[in-house]
C-alpha cells in the first residue's frame, strides 16, 4: 500500500472502497456505468453508501442520495474517532482523518431541508397516471387533458391547475336549445373530445385519485419555484463535490410519490443534460434507497422508459446507484446495466430465501476461491462482496472484503446541527416561499367569470389602450404575463409573439389581430412543446 494510500484511500482515478485479500477499488472513469449496492437490514448497507459518496465527493463528483432513515445525514459532520473506527481502519493500513462534506438537504415537504418542487406539466402525463395509480382508460384522459393544456398554452403548476383543466374538458350534459348560451369553455371541450371520447365518469375518476395524493402530501411537490437540476451539479470552494440529500422519511410513507418523484428527477437529467460520452469522472452520482419500490407494479410500458433512461443516460456523465435488500429486486434487463456491485449479507431462512440468495451469488464474476452463494450468508456487519468494473469495462472476480471506515460523523445529525447547515446552504431563499401566480386555474376562472376583455376591444381596462388590452388578452391566455422562475417552450415563444404584435399593431388592425392570435398562435405554439422519454416536457 502506497503512502498516499494509508492516508485516505483514494488517489485521482480511483475511489478506495475496502480491503480483502486485495483492495477494491472503484473506477471515477468506469463510475457512470451505474451500480447496486443489496444487502438485509442492519448488514451496513447505508455506511457503504456513505463510504462511496464521500470518495466521489473528494473527487469533485456532485452526489445526490436518497435518506431513508436519516443516518445519510451524518456526512455532513466530522467523523468521530470512536474504538471500532480506528480498529477497521488500522486492520486495513489506514490512517483515520475526520472529515466532512458539504451538504445540502432537500425535502418535499420543506420540513428538514428546502422544498423540492416541480410543475404539474413538467411531470406530465406518464409519470403523473403511475403516481396517481391510473389504469390506461384513464390514463388515456389524463394524456387529452395534458395534450389539450399544451396546445392552448394552459401552463399547468400546481393541483387546482390540473383539477380546473379536468373540469373544461368534461363535456356538457343533456341536449341544448338553438338559443342556449355556449359555454365559455366550448373551445376547449370540442378540442378534448377530439382526441376521443372524455366521460365525467372517468374525469371524476381522476380527480378522486388526486384527492388521495393531496392528502399524502403531494400538493408541497407541485408549485413553484419549481427546482432546477443544476442545482444539484455544483462544487464548493475546495472543488469537492456537493452531496444533495433527499430526507425521505415522511415521503417514504407513500411509497408511489417517492419512486415517482426520484424517476422524474431522472428523466429531468436525461432530458437537460448534454451528450458527455466517456469522461474521466462522473458529472453527477445519483443514489435510489429503496430501488425496489420504482419497479413494483410497474406497467411494461413505464418499464420500457425506465430501461431506455438507464441505458442512455450514462453517455450524459450521470452514474445512478440502486440500493435495495436483494439483486432481484431489480428486473433482469436493468440489472444487466448496473457494472459496479456491492452484496452485503443476506439470510436464508425458507426456501425462497434460499433460492434469492443463489440467484444473487450468480450475478457476480464467479472467484474460484470463494463459494459465492455460501459466502453472501457468512458475511458479518461491514463486509461485502464486491465487484467492480475495471479496465475495458469488464468486471473484476468477485472479493469478500471489509467496507472502510466512513472519514464524516455515522449516524443522523441534531435538528440545530441542520439549521445551521441550512442557514449556510448556497441556495438559501431560492427555494423555500412558494409562489403562486396566475396559471390555467386562473386563466380559466376568468373565462367562466366573463372577465377577460373581448377581442373588439368593448370591455373595460385600465391603462394601455387597445395595445394594452390585447396584450393582456394574449399573455392572459398563454401564461405570458406571468413572471416565472422558467417557462416551458411555449411560453417563452408566445411571450416574444406577444411582445412583438403588441409592439407593431396600430389602429384598425387591433381587433383583427385579437381575433386570430388566439386561434392560429395558440396551435403553433402547441406543437412547439416536446415531452421527452418519460413524458416531460423538454425546455430546449
Amino acid at each position: 500500500m502506497t503512502a498516499q494510500d494509508s492516508k485516505l484511500g483514494d488517489t485521482d482515478d480511483k475511489i478506495f472502497v475496502g480491503k480483502g485479500d486485495e483492495q477494491a477499488w472503484l473506477t471515477l472513469a468506469l463510475a457512470n456505468r451505474h451500480g447496486l449496492v443489496t444487502g438485509a437490514t442492519g448488514t451496513g448497507k447505508t455506511v457503504t453508501l456513505q463510504v462511496m459518496a464521500e470518495g466521489f465527493a473528494r473527487a469533485g463528483v456532485p452526489v445526490f442520495a436518497a435518506d431513508i432513515k436519516g443516518d445519510l445525514s451524518g456526512i455532513s459532520e466530522v467523523g468521530e474517532a470512536k474504538d471500532f473506527i480506528l480498529k477497521r481502519a488500522s486492520e486495513m493500513g489506514l490512517t483515520f482523518q475526520p472529515d466532512q462534506f458539504s451538504t445540502v438537504f432537500w425535502d418535499v415537504f420543506g420540513e428538514q431541508g428546502h422544498p423540492v418542487r416541480a410543475t404539474v406539466t413538467e411531470m406530465g402525463p406518464l409519470l403523473l397516471a403511475r403516481m396517481l395509480d391510473l389504469n390506461d382508460v384513464q390514463e388515456g384522459v389524463l394524456n387529452v387533458a395534458f395534450r389539450v393544456a399544451d396546445d392552448a398554452g394552459l401552463t399547468l403548476i400546481d393541483m387546482k391547475d390540473l383539477r380546473a383543466l379536468l373540469d373544461a374538458i368534461v363535456p356538457d350534459s343533456g341536449k341544448k336549445g338553438a338559443d342556449a348560451e355556449e359555454s365559455p369553455l366550448a373551445d376547449v371541450k370540442k378540442a378534448a373530445q377530439g382526441f376521443g371520447n372524455v366521460t365525467k365518469a372517468t374525469v371524476g375518476t381522476i380527480q378522486r385519485q388526486l384527492l388521495v395524493l393531496e392528502n399524502q402530501g403531494g400538493t408541497k411537490f407541485f408549485g413553484e419555484p419549481a427546482l432546477t437540476l443544476k442545482d444539484f451539479m455544483k462544487t464548493d470552494r475546495d472543488g469537492r463535490g456537493m452531496v444533495n440529500i433527499l430526507v425521505a422519511d415522511k415521503l417514504l410513507q407513500n411509497p408511489r410519490l417517492y419512486a415517482t418523484f426520484l424517476l422524474w428527477m431522472l428523466s429531468e437529467l436525461f432530458e437537460e443534460l448534454p451528450e458527455a460520452g466517456d469522461l474521466p469522472k462522473p458529472k453527477l452520482v445519483f443514489f435510489f434507497d429503496e430501488a425496489h419500490l420504482l419497479f413494483n407494479d410497474a406497467p411494461k410500458a413505464l418499464m420500457d422508459k425506465i430501461e431506455q433512461v438507464v441505458r442512455l443516460i450514462r453517455s450524459k456523465g450521470v452514474g445512478i446507484y440502486f440500493v435495495t435488500q436483494n439483486p432481484i429486486d431489480v428486473p433482469d434487463r436493468v440489472l444487466g446495466q448496473l457494472g459496479n456491485r456491492v452484496q452485503h449479507a443476506l439470510r436464508a431462512f425458507t426456501p425462497r430465501d434460499q433460492k434469492a440468495v443463489a440467484a444473487a451469488a450468480q450475478t457476480f464474476r464467479p472467484n474460484p476461491k470463494l463459494d459465492t452463494a455460501k459466502v453472501i450468508m457468512e458475511l458479518g456487519k461491514g463486509e461485502a462482496l464486491v465487484s467492480f468494473l475495471e479496465g475495458n469495462g469488464t468486471p473484476t472476480m468477485v472479493e469478500r472484503v471489509m467496507i472502510r471506515p466512513p472519514s464524516a460523523r455515522i449516524g443522523p445529525i441534531t435538528p440545530d446541527e441542520r439549521k445551521a447547515i441550512m442557514a449556510a446552504s448556497p441556495v438559501k431563499g431560492k427555494y423555500d416561499t412558494a409562489v403562486d401566480e396566475e396559471s390555467a386555474y386562473e386563466m380559466i376562472q376568468k373565462r367562466i367569470a366573463g372577465t377577460a376583455a373581448t377581442t373588439d376591444g368593448s370591455a373595460g381596462g385600465s391603462g394601455g389602450g387597445i395595445l394594452g388590452q390585447i396584450g393582456s388578452i394574449v399573455g392572459t391566455v398563454f401564461g405570458t404575463n406571468v413572471k416565472r422562475g422558467r417557462m416551458s417552450t411555449g411560453q417563452v415563444i408566445a411571450r416574444d409573439v406577444t411582445r412583438s404584435v403588441t409592439n407593431r399593431v396600430i389602429g384598425g388592425m387591433a381587433a383583427n389581430i385579437g381575433k386570430s392570435l388566439g386561434g392560429q398562435l395558440g396551435g403553433s405554439i402547441g406543437r412547439t412543446l416536446v415531452r421527452g422519454a418519460l413524458g416531460g416536457l423538454l425546455r430546449r
